[in-house]
């Protein structure tokens, strides 16, 4: 069964700094282009960065050139790096697989939460 364990998150002012980390077991997570979502209560899950199997990568208008995505997959695992952070940037950010073109492993992690806030 795959599981997904993301971390990272935490308060922090508007300019700061955070990087995530996204953890994937029970599957072979080098064969998967992979993605970052954040979702807001009552708002849908957006993706927001991915990264092919291949290391090429993707981001929402929203997020780039603040937003970096990476990934090591000797230790399946993703990273976001984000800096110049926003208050719009506060959700909830969740990791699986790029859903345009992979299916979604079906059992979604915890989450972070990110709060940008003075």
């Amino acid at each position: 069964q795959v599981q997904l364990v993301e971390s990272g998150g935490g308060l922090v002012q508007p300019g700061g700094s955070l990087t995530l980390s996204c953890v994937v077991s029970g599957t072979t997570f080098s064969i998967y282009n992979m993605a970052w979502y954040r979702q807001v209560p009552g708002k849908r899950r957006d993706l927001v960065a991915a990264i092919t199997s291949g290391g090429s990568t993707e981001y929402a208008t929203s997020v780039k050139g603040r937003f970096t995505v990476s990934r090591d997959n000797g230790k399946s695992t993703m990273y976001l790096q984000m800096i110049r952070l926003k208050s719009e940037d506060t959700a909830v950010y969740y990791c699986n697989t790029d859903r345009r073109m992979f299916t979604l492993f079906p059992n979604w992690g915890q989450g972070t939460q990110v709060t940008v806030s003075s």
